[in-house]
């Protein structure tokens, strides 16, 4: 099913799911020309025309670049949003780097009659309601909130040619943009007022700090280091991926391994390592860092010393005519590696200096973050595999990525996934952070729970505290906000459904109540389950049903919902649960064990009394029959149904089992009120006189004295009666039924399972 959304005569299709608006943490940058007015009036309009086409132009171009979206033109003003439709942790560096190369490329571009424009950029980034179908190029409204303001007003407080800040920005880039704070300003009348902060450029990337001892991964360690030792002693070449979602610690291990594993079978081990920053300017710059690496080029050095000490790395390897002309290329991928032809050119060389190398001494290549590397650094390291294969060299590759990273790895590759820290290692790495900040140890016990088993997110929680938030009212750190939104737009739309109403609907996560909620057929859920299991998001709970692998990525998923569908969400939850596991309804009505399950006298339910509200038939899809019956069934823990009788078990979908297809007579959920339908002009009979007469000794349940009620049939066919004999009914016993008549929930709100 999809929905059609018509923006500016253009019409956009989108899928049901992800749902049609997101609560979404966005950055949104306002761009605005410096003296427009004063330039507009002293020009030609055909002038005026095509200066504004070759402004537009240039904007658009940079932030689509960066994977902005424009939302509006106003007037000679461009708003963009970053991270409307996908997040990928980066918003905010992504808008304020579309923002300072806007500059230089105004700068460096002139305009009609060599006029150069000046520019103010703002970037603000906050919480707004996005509307995904009109999140694209040209969708006005798509975006609502008080961060679209903020924006514009922060450029106004912006020197000409500078991008301004707001203090969210500033901290989402802190450490990747060089910045200066300013004195607060008044923004939009707000009190007291915003901090702002000016961007000045990217930071050169540096190495990370990793301080204190390696609190558990031991088995990783172990499998690690057995894989690439056999590479090296058996000359076979193996690639190791080291996969984790954000915050487990997997840059951590890495520097544990470089650290530790010098030496296999008493041989000296190179280690080659580089780290991929996210959006770089060139797309082969790990490949540069592999060959400063190996030849002990820093960053400062000069072009006669970046000379001298590849002669010296090279020389060993190659004869000195070889050396000589591998030098100026190489000198170049150092310079500019933008995936030019030069560049490659360099990278080739690279790749040989690096198989020669592993020739002459057993060789480790890694590279951290590969998941944000350009394709043209994927293709050096296949060829640099392939090649040391081949060879049979000591050679083996190491990469560190996340899980939804793909890419067909040659040759026997081997995938270790970095599994959560147990509880009890999560409270160790805990009071070793806490005592480092200066903090209470006591704090454990209230930031446990939090953590979900990730370094990660406990080092952003103790972070948190120390600056001065209320341990007892603690919210979740931007930075984990940022990097579970980021997981969470990694997957597909009904992945994102799944999860958001699981974490909705709270408690143990059962496929059966996500159907209800989702309004799915029966077992829809199950293939999504799987995968979110696959993806490390969810784990299979130890009772029934899953739980979420982090108690951030319930906490984020539930506030991406609007609230209105939560309400429903809710809504068809409480429906569902208004028929109590033990076999009582909300009206006190006992039911009787029968088999092991619960089973109660018919009741007569008349649907021409019962009406959905009209406010929800725009939100929720009709509902089946099957769906409808189903759904009047008892939900057990997690949204479970109770088990069916022996005499008439039908198998509930599971992770190992395909969910059974609905027939007539046998898809009544375990434990369902039995039904009897009567026209809505006749007469009720009461329960009591309807009820089939048990036997003395028999199974089967007294009436209680059920209130009455009917049900009005939809069609014909559903007056015409079969015979059906009772299950646990004494021999003889033959009830007519009619066909199963459509159904509304009490409250009159339609429930699907």
């Amino acid at each position: 099913m999809t929905t059609s959304i018509v923006i500016d005569a253009q019409r956009t299709v989108t899928p049901l799911w992800p749902v049609p608006q997101e609560r979404r943490i966005v950055t949104v940058l306002f761009a605005d020309i410096v003296g427009s007015t004063a330039l507009v009036d002293r020009l030609d309009p055909e002038d005026v025309r095509a200066l504004q086409r070759a402004y537009f132009d240039t904007v658009a171009g940079v932030l689509h670049r960066w994977h902005g979206v424009v939302e509006k033109y106003v007037g000679d003003a461009v708003m963009a949003l970053f991270g409307a439709r996908h997040s990928d942790g980066f918003d905010a560096y992504r808008a304020v780097r579309a923002g300072l190369e806007i500059q230089a490329a105004l700068d460096r571009r002139p305009m009609v009659d060599d006029i150069r424009l000046r520019v103010r950029v703002g970037v603000a980034t906050g919480e707004v309601v996005v509307d995904l179908g009109a999140a694209v190029t040209g969708g006005h409204g798509a975006a609502s909130g008080a961060v679209i303001t903020t924006a514009a007003r922060l450029q106004e407080y912006a020197p000409p040619g500078a991008v301004a800040l707001c203090a969210a920005t500033a901290r989402a880039t802190a450490g990747l943009i060089t910045q200066r704070q300013l004195e607060p300003v008044p923004v939009g009348g707000r009190v007291p007022p915003v901090p702002v902060w000016h961007a000045i450029g990217p930071v050169r990337p540096g190495a990370d700090r990793h301080d204190g001892p390696l609190i558990g991964r031991r088995r990783e360690l172990a499998t690690i280091r057995d894989q690439l030792g056999w590479a090296i002693r058996e000359r076979n070449p193996r690639w190791i991926s080291l996969v984790g979602p954000t915050g487990s610690g997997r840059s951590r291990l890495l520097h544990e391994l470089t650290r530790g594993l010098t030496t296999v079978d008493g041989v000296s081990v190179r280690w080659c390592v580089a780290a991929c920053q996210p959006y770089p300017d060139q797309v082969l710059a790990p490949v540069a860092e592999l060959l400063r690496g190996f030849a002990g080029i820093r960053r400062g050095d000069g072009p006669a010393a970046v000379h001298d000490r590849l002669v010296a790395a090279l020389t060993p390897l190659f004869p000195p005519t070889r050396v000589a002309t591998a030098v100026p290329a190489l000198q170049r991928l150092l310079t500019t590696p933008d995936g030019s032809a030069a560049a490659l050119a360099g990278a080739a060389i690279c790749r040989e200096v690096l198989l020669r190398l592993a020739a002459h001494r057993p060789l480790i290549v890694a590279v951290d973050d590969l998941d944000r590397a350009a394709p043209a650094v994927s293709r050096f390291l296949h060829a640099l595999f392939s090649a040391a294969t081949e060879r049979g060299l000591p050679l083996a590759l190491l990469t560190v990525h996340q899980p939804q990273w793909a890419d067909t790895r040659p040759g026997p590759a081997r995938r270790v996934t970095i599994r959560p820290l147990a509880t009890v290692q999560s409270g160790r790495l805990l009071r070793q952070l806490l005592t480092r900040a200066g903090q209470p140890v006591a704090l454990v016990d209230r930031l446990l729970p939090l953590v979900g088993g990730r370094p990660g997110h406990a080092a952003a929680y103790v972070t948190s505290v120390a600056d001065g938030a209320d341990p007892a009212a603690l919210g979740l750190p931007e930075a984990v906000r940022r990097a579970v939104n980021a997981e969470l737009d990694h997957l597909d739309g009904e992945g994102r459904a799944v999860l958001m109403a699981a974490g909705t609907l709270g408690g143990p996560i059962s496929g059966a109540a996500l159907d209800r909620a989702l309004g799915w057929a029966p077992g829809r859920s199950a293939p999504a389950l799987r995968g979110l299991v696959a993806a490390g998001l969810l784990l299979p709970h130890r009772v029934d049903g899953y739980a979420f692998a982090a108690p951030a990525l319930r906490q984020v998923a539930a506030e991406r919902l609007p609230r209105a569908l939560r309400a429903v969400f809710h809504r068809r939850a409480a429906d569902v649960g208004r028929l109590d596991p033990a076999g009582t309804d909300q009206a006190g009505a006992a039911g009787t064990t029968v088999g092991g399950s619960i089973t109660r006298p018919a009741e007569v339910v008349r649907l021409d009394t019962v009406r959905p509200p009209a406010s929800l038939d725009a939100v929720r899809p009709p509902a089946s029959l099957d769906a409808v019956l189903a759904a009047l069934a008892p939900a057990g823990p997690g949204g479970a149904t109770s088990p069916a009788p022996r005499e008439r078990r039908s198998r509930t979908p599971t992770m190992a089992t395909r969910p059974a297809l609905t027939t007539s007579g046998a898809n009544r959920a375990p434990g369902a009120r039995r039904l009897r339908a009567v026209t809505s002009t006749g007469d009720v009979p009461s329960a009591q006189a309807t009820a089939a007469s048990p036997a003395p000794n028999s199974r089967w349940p007294r009436d209680t004295g059920r209130p009455e009620a009917s049900v009005r049939t939809t069609s014909a066919r559903s007056a015409v009666r079969r015979p059906m004999v009772d299950v646990g009914a004494p021999p003889g016993t033959v009830r007519a039924i009619p066909f199963p008549p459509l159904v509304h929930g009490r409250d009159g709100l339609a429930a699907s399972a």
